[in-house]
């Protein structure tokens, strides 16, 4: 299988340890599984479906620190995503986050996060849907970036700031 040992990212659980396969039968289907365990929550285990391409396609390789570094060093130019409407938002939002695509975590982030700032000006409370996604979204990219740079979840917003900082 090759993948046994590995870490990998696995759609909204995140940074996941490979840790073999198994032979399970659910659903009255016998299968091989990938067995994974999460990094950061003990969310339990996850069995991925050897053959079908759809669900193990959610497998990503995690980055790499210098691919981390030079994706903060794009940040800035990264453009806000126009999101419309609560209804067009949920599903912008949802699809971005199944992707993980990082890039569109990135742009969400700091969509969510102009808006909020744009609120707090305006004396508003944040937008509870805002924050959930936003939560959501810095969960997927923060983890991956903690386990790339071998640091906490909590020291990467002030990592990227420094970096950020520096330029």
């Amino acid at each position: 299988m090759g993948l046994e040992g590995s870490t990998v990212l696995y759609g909204s659980h995140g940074v996941c340890r490979v840790t073999g396969t198994a032979s399970r039968d659910f659903g009255g289907r016998e299968a091989l599984y990938y067995v994974l365990e999460p990094v950061y929550d003990g969310g339990g285990t996850i069995f991925v479906p050897v053959d079908n391409p759809a669900l193990s396609a959610k497998m990503r390789r995690v980055l790499t620190a210098e691919e981390v570094r030079a994706m903060i060093r794009e940040m800035p130019e990264e453009e806000p995503i126009p999101l419309g409407d609560t209804a067009r938002q949920r599903e912008i939002s949802g699809e971005i986050l199944r992707s993980g695509d990082r890039r569109r975590l990135v742009q969400l982030i700091k969509t969510l996060h102009v808006r909020q700032q744009a609120r707090r000006e305006q004396r508003k409370k944040p937008c509870a849907q805002d924050e959930r996604i936003m939560k959501e979204a810095e969960k997927l990219l923060y983890e991956e970036f903690a386990y790339a740079l071998n640091i906490r979840r909590d020291q990467v917003l002030p990592f990227i700031l420094q970096e950020l900082g520096e330029r």
